[in-house]
Order: C-alpha cells, then sequence, then structure tokens
C-alpha cells in the first residue's frame, strides 16, 4: 500500500488565500511557556522543569477555509436539493469522505478557463472510465504548481455549473482541486462580469448544489502524482458544530 499526501500544510506568511483572509500562527516554544506549566503547581520554579522547558503550542487565528478543506453544502448556499435546509459540515454523510477516486488532468487547459460537460467527457473518454455514485473526482490544474506563489488564487481553470452537474447527476458527492476554489478565480470571472454583467457567471460551480448537495475540497496538492484511477480518496473533515468547511488531512490510498 502507498499513501499519497493530498493535503497541503496549514502555514502563514504565504499567498495561500486572498488578503485579509489568511491564516495567522503564533508559536510558543518550550522557554516562553515554562510559566504556563509551573503555574498549574503551587511553589514551582522554571528550573525544575527538564531544561527548564514547559510545552510547544501554536495559537491560530483561522477561518475554516484556510488550508486544505472540505466545504459543505451550507457554505454554498443556504439551501440544496431543490430547497432543503443545507447541511453543515458535521452533517456530511461520513460514507461520502473514503471511496475510490478519479483524477482529472486539466492542467493545460488557461487560467480563468470554465470547464464544460464537454470537456468532462473527453477526459473520462481519454482516462476509460466512467464516474460511478459516491466516487470522489479531484481535478488536477495549473493552480497545484503555483501554490504559495504570489498568483496563486489567479491559477487554475474553474468547473462551470453545468459541468458540476454533469458529475453529481451521476452521483458524485465529493469532487476536489487544486485550486483555490471549485470556480474559476475571481480575477477571471471579474472581468467577465464586466463585460456581460450576468450575475449567474458568480459562483457558478458552488451553486450548483442548489440543486443537488454535494461538497468539495479545495487547495489539494500532489494531485499530479495519482494515476487517473485505481486509488482511494479519505477525506473526513474536522468535526466543527453548524460549520460551512472543515480542514481536511486528505490522503490517496494506492493498493500494491
Amino acid at each position: 500500500m502507498r499513501i499519497i499526501d493530498l493535503s497541503v500544510p496549514l502555514e502563514a506568511g504565504i499567498a495561500s488565500d486572498p488578503p485579509g483572509f489568511e491564516p495567522k500562527i503564533t508559536y510558543l516554544d518550550h522557554q516562553t511557556t515554562a510559566g504556563q506549566v509551573t503555574g498549574f503547581f503551587p511553589g514551582m520554579e522554571a528550573k525544575d522543569l527538564p531544561g527548564g522547558e514547559g510545552w510547544a503550542i501554536e495559537k491560530l487565528e483561522l477561518i475554516t477555509h484556510n488550508g486544505t478543506h472540505l466545504d459543505a453544502p451550507y457554505h454554498h448556499h443556504s439551501t440544496m436539493n431543490g430547497g432543503e435546509r443545507a447541511i453543515t459540515i458535521d452533517e456530511v454523510p461520513l460514507e461520502w469522505c473514503f471511496q475510490p477516486g478519479i483524477k482529472l488532468d486539466f492542467r493545460h487547459l488557461p487560467d480563468g478557463y470554465v470547464v464544460t460537460p464537454g470537456d468532462l467527457e473527453a477526459e473520462f473518454e481519454r482516462i476509460g472510465h466512467q464516474p460511478q455514485p459516491l466516487e470522489i473526482v479531484v481535478v488536477n490544474t495549473a493552480a497545484g504548481a503555483a501554490y504559495g506563489e504570489p498568483d496563486y488564487i489567479d491559477r487554475g481553470c474553474g468547473m462551470g455549473r453545468e459541468a458540476t452537474l454533469w458529475l453529481l447527476e451521476r452521483g458524485v458527492r465529493i469532487t476536489g482541486t487544486d485550486g483555490w476554489s471549485w470556480d474559476a478565480p475571481f480575477s477571471h470571472t471579474r472581468q467577465r462580469w464586466l463585460e456581460t454583467h450576468d450575475p449567474s457567471i458568480v459562483w457558478e460551480g458552488h451553486r450548483a448544489s442548489m440543486d443537488i448537495g454535494y461538497c468539495h475540497m479545495e487547495k489539494l496538492t500532489n494531485l499530479d502524482q495519482l494515476p487517473d484511477t485505481g486509488f482511494r480518496v479519505s477525506c473526513f473533515p474536522f468535526k466543527i458544530r453548524a460549520a460551512s468547511a472543515g480542514f481536511v488531512r486528505a490522503v490517496a490510498i494506492l493498493e500494491d
């Protein structure tokens, strides 16, 4: 068995999110926290601890969409499946989160391109496989190689509404991308909006869950190391009550 890590590390100081949405991490080392430890024990001093050291801990300032994460339908809209209350991340069926995986290679598509059902049909024909219910479909875009670079959030293609529904109508319930968003980068959608003033193009892939509820992962990595098929994906989300997303340590499992 071989395991491929599909998750980026949660890291501050790199271009992983738009300005104002980046994670912040404060690292407290063993010397800094010695007083925290001794404070639990009257009369104890730092010199009484091995090497005068306390514990190492970190303080995080985050949103639930930092790092590799799984979006719940509630993130996309307050309703799903044609009007039902959208489920939150603690309500996502766990059987969705451990299933055979399929990788689609769209690295050749230009940044900002919106993937269509025709693109999906051609790619599934290339790999010689058709999506089955509950299979997890991950999309390798040009964004994967740019993670942490200044233009990361502007890189990669996005999944259009009709392409997303094409997958969902075939029973797929979890998808993923190495881009910042399942949709085309906002910088490119903004240009289309200025030209068309059509609001339906904004977040169109996300909003597909209003018709058929689904989850997707964002900020995956190492998708280029995956075969097209023949692996399983594990992507159980951190359980946060009533939240729109949960951090996930996504991995691919390849059997020998």
